[in-house]
């Protein structure tokens, strides 16, 4: 299975920079098996049974790309270069980040992001560095939230700045527990009026939680894909939430992930045999073609990039022939792609 499998031709004016207002006004793809329809995310009480169970990662994306500088004395003076800062993960002593450019930077040095926050650099590494900022806890989330401006992917943020409406925009209305560096982006499609419409139809819901990566955005540089290796995130599924998954599957009701995050999840926590067991730790699940599905009956996602790991998780589910007559079909209608974009609902 190559990786040009998973190509396909997208034009640049599909790419979303903001999201659909309403949330739940954005463009749906509807694909039941080979079958398709345009509908709207807000048509979602009517498409969904009572007793599904959507299942909903309520991580919280924090602030976390960081504009600072750093000062050195040199022979002529002091010396000033502006550094870009995105942090990718706790460390055991501070945070792991990518600094740009990184080769202004050493072992020592303090980089300052205006009067709230300084952070020292403890460690270089390969592409990579550890900060030591000079706030933890409370006081370290509340400068954070004042000098940090939301880690857009790539796609975007070559297209234009991070601002404050990303902020609210960037961010699920569920979000509670914060850890990510980006968002759940299909879940981006639900407000309150949504979900309490939901609720009302009989539709159910259960939390997990999977703190998304940087590593989310990484290309695929293999051609043989099954050579590929996924990076770690960190997850949990709580013993509540695993009873209420595996109660759905025993009473035939269908499990729908809300983003390929919660998917990635709970078949991350699923045993041979389909049922769901609590778990907290990492996952470096990698699901393409061939994979075998032991909890997913559908999907609720964004469109993605071409040769993404992510495209060949949704032809893992539905199909790789299904997937490019979706892809197509979403290209000619002019869906809008990626993390501020339509979305696509994805029954087996």
């Amino acid at each position: 299975m190559k990786l040009s499998d998973f190509d396909f031709d997208l034009p640049e004016a599909l790419i979303a920079t903001r999201p659909a207002r309403p949330r739940s006004s954005a463009r749906l793809l509807l694909a039941e098996g080979a079958r398709m329809q345009d509908r709207r995310v807000s048509d979602l009480p009517a498409i969904l049974r009572p007793g599904d169970l959507l299942v909903l990662n309520d991580t919280k994306v924090i602030p976390a790309r960081l504009t600072g500088t750093r000062s050195r004395q040199t022979g002529q003076g002091e010396a000033i270069a502006r550094i870009e800062v995105t942090l990718l993960e706790p460390a055991s002593d501070g945070w792991r980040a990518l600094a740009k450019p990184l080769r202004k930077l050493r072992p020592g040095e303090v980089i300052r992001f205006g009067t709230a926050l300084s952070a020292e650099v403890a460690e270089i590494g390969d592409g990579d560095l550890r900060l030591r900022f000079d706030a933890t806890g409370d006081a370290f989330d509340a400068a954070l939230r004042q000098v940090g401006a939301m880690p857009l992917p790539p796609y975007i943020a070559s297209l234009r700045p991070p601002d404050a409406h990303d902020l609210e925009d960037y961010q699920t209305v569920w979000a509670n527990r914060q850890g990510a560096v980006a968002a759940p982006t299909a879940s981006l499609h639900f407000d309150t009026d949504l979900l309490a419409a939901l609720r009302e139809r009989g539709v159910e819901f259960v939390h997990v939680t999977l703190h998304v990566g940087a590593g989310t955005f990484l290309p695929v540089k293999v051609d043989d894909v099954a050579t590929h290796r996924m990076h770690a995130e960190w997850g949990e599924v709580t013993p509540e939430a695993a009873a209420r998954i595996n109660a759905a599957k025993a009473e035939a009701r269908r499990v729908i992930p809300v983003g390929t995050t919660a998917l990635r999840l709970i078949e991350s926590a699923a045993a041979g045999d389909g049922l769901v067991q609590a778990f907290a730790g990492t996952t470096d699940i990698f699901i393409y073609p061939g994979y075998h599905f032991r909890v997913t009956d559908g999907l609720m996602t964004n469109f993605h990039l071409p040769r993404s790991t992510l495209l060949m998780l949704v032809s893992a589910l539905m199909g790789q022939e299904n997937i490019k007559r979706i892809y197509a079909h979403a290209v000619d209608r002019k869906y809008r792609f990626f993390s501020y974009g339509d979305a696509s609902l994805l029954l087996r």
